[in-house]
C-alpha cells in the first residue's frame, strides 16, 4: 500500500476525498491533529501520513507521481476544476492516451488518462 506524505492532512483530504471521491477512514490523531488516515475506494488504498520535517514543500521537490485511469475523465477534470484545482487542458498524446495533469496541495503530480477515442 502506498504511503503518501502530506504537510497538512486536513487540507490534503480535499483533493483525495472531494476531488477523487475516495473514502477516508482509520484516522489517527495526535493532540487532536490528524496525523494519518486511510483513503480508498473499491479498487485501491492509500495511507496518507503527516510529512516529517518542514511543512513547506522543499525546493526542487518531486514527491510522488501517480497515473490514474478514471471511468469518466471529463467529469473528474470538471470536479477538480470546480473545487479549485488548476488542471491542465486535455491533450491527445501520440501514444494513444487522452490526458490531463494536476498538482495536489502537497506538490504531488497526478496524471489522468484514458484511451483516446478515434473519430471515424
Amino acid at each position: 500500500m502506498p504511503v503518501i506524505p502530506s504537510a497538512d492532512l486536513e487540507k490534503s483530504l480535499r483533493f483525495w476525498v472531494e476531488g477523487l471521491g475516495l473514502t477516508m477512514d482509520r484516522a489517527m490523531r495526535q493532540d487532536g491533529r490528524l496525523i494519518g488516515c486511510m483513503v480508498h475506494n473499491e479498487h485501491l488504498y492509500f495511507w496518507l501520513n503527516q510529512r516529517t520535517g518542514a511543512s513547506d514543500t522543499p525546493e526542487n521537490y518531486e514527491g510522488i507521481r501517480l497515473y490514474w485511469a478514471p471511468g469518466d475523465i471529463h467529469a473528474l477534470r470538471a470536479r477538480l476544476q470546480r473545487i479549485g484545482y488548476a488542471v491542465s487542458e486535455l491533450a491527445d498524446r501520440d501514444y494513444g492516451q487522452t490526458e490531463f495533469f494536476v498538482t495536489d496541495d502537497d506538490g504531488h503530480s497526478h496524471c489522468f488518462g484514458v484511451a483516446t477515442e478515434k473519430m471515424d
